[in-house]
């Protein structure tokens, strides 16, 4: 059973519980700094907290972490609450699936979402993003492997949506975001060179530099793919609840 938002806020860290997440996420970095050697790219790591407590967050924050990933939208709301005040400097990403009736509070308190894959949700969020903000970072993701029960705009309207959106004056249009299936080892392949087809058709989108894909089990073949941001869960925070 799923923890409550309220109790993943309240939830408090032992002294051996912040140095073990700590040192896993020393570890993680370590790794991605390992494979981005010799790359083009810089990477970024994207700790992916859902399910964890703002405790466990805090910690990272402090430790130097900066972008936190969230799914779950009253979960993220929470946390943000309640660190807003301490660790101002984190830069949230919102990186679960959007309903319609969503969209303003992402708007008001996200910096990044990842999971763009219909123009109305676009048109949506620059609509609600507030006049005191700068424009939202926004990924479109695509269903790379063609999954039915996947999220995520077909390769083949990605560049309908690029055009659809890309003018939005309150949406910053960076790159793609891709969760591949794990038998799907082109998969990266693929997502690469749809970013840089489009990259090159689009020479005024002068922001198109992210690459969001990679996660605890594959990071390093997504960076060497020219990924540029990769999430990472579970080899930071340990199993989910």
């Amino acid at each position: 059973m799923l923890q409550s938002s309220q109790s993943l806020v309240q939830e408090k860290l032992t002294l051996v519980e912040q140095q073990a997440l700590q040192q896993r996420w020393q570890a993680v970095l370590e790794q991605v700094s390992r494979a981005a050697k010799g790359q083009s790219q810089q990477v970024t790591l994207l700790a992916v907290s859902k399910t964890k407590p703002a405790s466990m967050v805090q910690a990272l924050a402090e430790a130097g972490q900066v972008d936190f990933g969230e799914n779950y939208l009253q979960e993220a709301l929470d946390k943000i609450q309640v660190l807003k005040s301490q660790q101002p400097s984190i830069i949230w990403h919102y990186i679960g699936h959007i309903q319609r009736n969503k969209t303003r509070d992402i708007a008001e308190n996200f910096a990044w979402v990842h999971t763009i894959e219909r123009e109305i949700i676009a048109k949506r969020l620059n609509n609600q993003r507030p006049e005191n903000l700068p424009a939202l970072n926004v990924l479109i993701q695509v269903n790379i492997d063609l999954e039915e029960s996947k999220s995520g705009c077909l390769p083949e309207d990605v560049e309908a949506l690029v055009c659809a959106i890309k003018d939005y004056p309150k949406l910053c249009l960076r790159g793609l975001m891709i969760i591949p299936a794990k038998e799907d080892t082109q998969a990266f392949a693929r997502t690469q060179a749809l970013f840089n087809t489009i990259k090159s058709k689009y020479p005024e989108l002068t922001a198109w530099d992210t690459l969001s894909m990679g996660m605890s089990g594959d990071m390093v073949d997504a960076i060497t793919h020219g990924s540029t941001m990769v999430r990472v869960g579970t080899a930071i925070f340990g199993a989910r609840n």
